[in-house]
């Protein structure tokens, strides 16, 4: 799955948002059960924590990828974590505050549905946002520019290789989007009746903004793919091939840690015949 990682300068404008993988449902299947073994035994191990970070656009799947991956992973070894606008409490902090709290504790897998890169993307997009932030050295619009964004992606890119020291698996995944197959699923949700509270007219406001969020997407997956905390881009069009992707990249990633069941002590395994005796003599 080389092929769908950022390991080099990127250009959105050139990667495909579409691709068919024949039988993808029935492949996911597949790595539902193994992703369920590796939590297990990562659980077992307690040496190891996994991040998955999703972002995309809006509509590009992230809710229902979620869903349809991990339904096979024990529900107390998965913690989703959705990131909307920040707290009136979360904002006396830092702004990576509220995303080190709700990192995974070792031998779970974490999912950010929304993730600390909202914070060079939305905010980037608009700017205004981060008055609310009530930082010192941010006192007008122009204090806003690429050197603050620059910065910030620095920081972010501390804040992973900090969390990946200590134990915590870093993946990341963009789920590339077409704008004509998001103006299809907004479609889409407008005709089906039972959809319609998944629409919002803010959805329609941000497509308008479509350009400049690429151009930050491009700019960050630039910037922030590292060797131990790697972007992979998903073409995202096909909901089933978009699913399997992730799935099959987190089993060979995961795959390469080799965990562990740790061995009963040896005291314990000597014992065991007499364990045995004990119970089936009851």
């Amino acid at each position: 799955m080389k092929s769908y990682k950022v390991a080099s300068s990127i250009n959105l404008s050139e990667i495909s948002t579409k691709e068919i993988i024949e039988k993808a449902s029935k492949k996911l299947k597949k790595n539902r059960k193994k992703l369920s073994q590796l939590q297990e035994t990562m659980y077992a191990e307690g040496k190891y924590a996994v991040l998955i970070c999703l972002q995309g656009m809006d509509t590009s799947g992230k809710d229902s990828l979620i869903r349809e991956v991990f339904k096979d992973v024990n529900a107390q070894g998965v913690e989703v974590t959705s990131f909307k606008v920040p707290t009136e409490v979360e904002l006396k902090h830092n702004y990576l505050w509220r995303h080190y709290i709700a990192l995974p504790e070792k031998g779970k897998i974490g999912i950010f549905n929304r993730t600390h890169y909202e914070n060079v993307l939305v905010t980037r997009v608009h700017p205004e946002y981060v008055f609310s932030e009530n930082i010192p050295s941010v006192k007008s619009l122009e204090d806003l520019d690429d050197d603050f964004y620059n910065k910030r992606m620095d920081e972010i890119n501390n804040f992973e290789k900090q969390i990946t020291n200590n134990g915590t698996i870093v993946l990341k995944f963009f789920l590339n989007l077409s704008k004509e197959e998001q103006k299809n699923r907004l479609l889409r949700r407008l005709k089906l009746k039972e959809k319609n509270w998944k629409f919002s007219p803010g959805d329609l406001k941000e497509r308008q903004l479509w350009d400049k969020y690429q151009f930050c997407y491009q700019d960050l997956l630039n910037k922030t793919s590292t060797e131990n905390t790697p972007w992979f881009v998903i073409p995202a069009d096909d909901k089933d091939t978009a699913r399997y992707l992730v799935s099959e990249i987190l089993v060979e990633e995961l795959d390469k840690l080799n965990f562990k069941e740790p061995e009963l002590p040896e005291k314990y395994k000597s014992e065991i015949k007499n364990y045995k005796k004990q119970l089936e003599s009851e």
